[in-house]
């Protein structure tokens, strides 16, 4: 009865062109957001989703936790699924955990290509093999030391303590429910795309039952809108970053801007979702779900549904939830798509 509660995460997500945090809680099963910031990354400190100075990320992140108020200092933060090694595999059922530990120790010198001294390993129990009820279905995971290593390097800098390193794809699918407004279904038999399209990198993430069965990365983002706006007007990057948002450009920025970028994003997205194609036997796309920061572009949503025939939505995972009085709900509305990853990276707390 008097059982303390269980300490919160806080999600941490750390992208090309900025940090988010987002602090949850949750009372009789509703979610309420307590605490949120964003701050600019320097150019450089990321790239490719590889993190490039600890020193400054871990200088972004202490400015964004005095921004937020958060009182959190256990955060749970991702790592790109460029750098992560995953392979399902199948073990006896009457494994005995420590059995088991051993086994996919083993497992994993055949299928991780870097000495094990080098690498973080984990894995999860997904439940018994449908063809063969006496095996099981194990997730390995594995990652070189240093994209874990650097990120709780900088989180320390901050002040904080890694309570858990997950995989961005998974923070994705750990919200999915959250973005659709609909409960967990698996034999629903739907399958979305969430196409996650930051500054400089897309992740397409594809979910059927509640889990995903494809992921692609690929070279995309809003960086080169905030270029072209540079080349275009002659603005730094830092001007050409704030008119995106706010506006004021010269009235043919839509046409011969804004345009031709709404155009080359649906064309990515629908490269990624022909690749899905052609390694599932064709199988189709029940509904798109755009996140990120470029799903907030102006008519992006509209310009993507009718160019790909799909029907999509921007992601909002925060539509049902109560807000704190420390949370400004029209920044929470523009940053939403944005925030799916550190959503995912904060629901961690009630797993």
């Amino acid at each position: 009865m008097f059982q303390r509660q269980k300490p919160g995460l806080l999600g941490v997500d750390i992208s090309t062109a900025s940090v988010k945090v987002l602090e949850l809680s949750r009372e009789r099963g509703a979610y309420r957001v307590e605490s949120l910031a964003t701050a600019p990354l320097t150019s450089g400190a990321v790239v490719d989703k590889t993190v490039a100075s600890v020193e400054l990320i871990g200088e972004a992140l202490k400015s964004v936790l005095k921004l937020s108020g958060t009182r959190l200092r256990t955060a749970a933060v991702a790592v790109p699924y460029s750098a992560v090694i995953t392979k399902t595999i199948t073990m006896p059922s009457s494994l005995s955990d420590d059995e088991l530990e051993l086994q996919v120790e083993l497992e994993a010198d055949r299928y991780v290509p870097y000495p094990l001294d080098e690498v973080s390993l984990d894995f999860e129990v997904q439940g018994p093999n449908r063809k063969s009820p006496e095996l099981m279905d194990v997730l390995l995971v594995a990652s070189r030391k240093e994209n874990i290593e650097d990120r709780v390097a900088a989180l320390e800098l901050a002040g904080l303590k890694a309570g858990v390193i997950d995989m961005e794809s998974y923070a994705i699918e750990n919200v999915f429910n959250l973005i659709l407004d609909c409960p967990s279904d698996p034999d629903s038999g739907r399958t979305v795309a969430v196409a996650d399209v930051g500054a400089s990198m897309m992740t397409l993430s594809v979910i059927s039952g509640g889990r995903s069965i494809y992921i692609r990365e690929q070279g995309f983002g809003g960086k080169e809108l905030t270029e072209e706006i540079q080349r275009k007007y002659g603005l730094s990057s830092a001007e050409a970053g704030l008119a995106k948002k706010l506006g004021g450009l010269p009235e043919g920025y839509v046409p011969e801007v804004l345009e031709p970028f709404k155009q080359a994003m649906a064309q990515q997205i629908n490269v990624s979702l022909q690749f899905f194609r052609s390694s599932s036997a064709n199988r189709g796309i029940d509904g798109l779900v755009l996140a990120g920061g470029c799903a907030s572009t102006r008519g992006i949503r509209e310009y993507v549904e009718t160019t790909l025939g799909i029907p999509t939505a921007v992601a909002d995972p925060f539509a049902n939830m109560s807000v704190s009085s420390r949370v400004k709900p029209q920044i929470l509305r523009n940053e939403a798509p944005a925030l799916i990853v550190a959503c995912g990276l904060a629901l961690r707390s009630f797993d």
